[in-house]
């Protein structure tokens, strides 16, 4: 097996680590943030729903990182290219989870692939442009949804519950909401986030598309176990207040994007659509003018709006660099 084979695959671990630690951990951070689960509660469930996620319904996704946005033959006979993509999204998803953001972690993945089929004149730009809508979309439809769910139901639905059952009914029930709403986000997110770290490891034609999955999904459960409680204190506690129904509306309206963008085989960030969520909450609560002055909002949309564009730009110069001093030819995978 080549040494840039074996490169690429401890790369891939790494990040998925990495994405574990990032976007997986930021899907538990509503219950958190609300009371509900303690950080070793939420990593768990994050590891053991993730896992199941990315085996069961992980596979469109990981095809659409390994050969939808460029051909497959373009990452195959080119190992190094598939170190460039790994190398940015490690750098971007390290520094992010250090400065405990929840960075968008499918966007300096997929952007770092488009950058190399904008060289190689290879990329698909009609899934680019699907995928894009979705990542416009989904934040957008997660934070309206519960925006309007805080200014206009919130109370309606505490009048409703105080009302017509009693407090230990009414516990009763958010538990089991939490605890169903907490497991589908998991789910959901090892279904569609598995993708992001082998990916293209199945464009390389080193693995399938399951054995893909199943990997990314046990590696994404020990990076939340190991690294996630850093995220978690961001998104859950730093941003707004976060009750037990306001948290079953952001997991459970953010699980159902994330895996319908799965079942199309979009690859999406939850980090991205669940934090738009508690914004929604966020601003219909304290007003749009307080949330978007909140440090923690700024530096999240900071690196959401410049990540893509760098991403793509790194990912031109250095296949650039790849093909123009010989790399290329150096690495040979026969």
């Amino acid at each position: 097996m080549s040494i840039f084979i074996i490169i690429a695959v401890v790369l891939s671990v790494f990040l998925a680590l990495n994405i574990g630690a990032n976007n997986a951990a930021a899907s538990m951070a509503t219950s958190y943030g609300a009371g509900v689960r303690t950080k070793r509660q939420a990593v768990i469930l994050i590891a053991v729903f993730a896992l199941l996620g990315a085996i069961i319904a992980g596979a469109p996704v990981v095809n659409t990182m390994g050969k939808g946005i460029v051909p497959s033959e373009v990452l195959s006979n080119n190992a190094g290219l598939i170190l460039i993509v790994l190398i940015i999204a490690i750098v971007f998803i390290s520094w992010a989870n250090i400065a405990k953001i929840p960075i968008a972690t499918t966007h300096a993945i997929v952007c770092a692939i488009a950058g190399i089929g904008l060289y190689a004149n290879a990329l698909n730009t009609d899934k680019l442009i699907s995928i894009v809508i979705w990542w416009v979309a989904g934040p957008i439809v997660a934070f309206l949804i519960n925006y309007l769910i805080a200014k206009y139901f919130y109370f309606k639905i505490i009048h409703y519950l105080a009302t017509n059952f009693a407090e230990n009914r009414v516990n009763a029930l958010l538990t089991i909401f939490i605890t169903f709403t907490g497991i589908f986000i998991a789910f959901s997110g090892g279904a569609n986030n598995s993708a992001n770290a082998v990916g293209p490891l199945v464009g390389l034609g080193i693995l399938t598309s399951t054995k893909g999955a199943i990997i990314a999904g046990v590696a994404m459960g020990v990076g939340a176990i190991l690294f996630g409680g850093r995220v978690l204190e961001t998104v859950g506690k730093e941003i707004t207040e976060i009750c037990i129904i306001r948290a079953i509306s952001v997991e459970f309206t953010g699980a159902s994007i994330i895996l319908a963008a799965s079942f199309y085989g979009i690859p999406v960030s939850i980090a991205e659509i669940i934090t738009s969520g508690i914004i929604g909450f966020s601003c219909a609560q304290h007003g749009f003018g307080v949330t978007a002055k909140n440090r923690h909002v700024m530096r999240i949309a900071f690196f959401w709006f410049v990540i893509p564009f760098v991403a793509i730009g790194l990912s031109y110069a250095l296949s650039s660099l790849y093909f123009s001093y010989g790399f290329a030819e150096a690495i040979n995978l026969k």
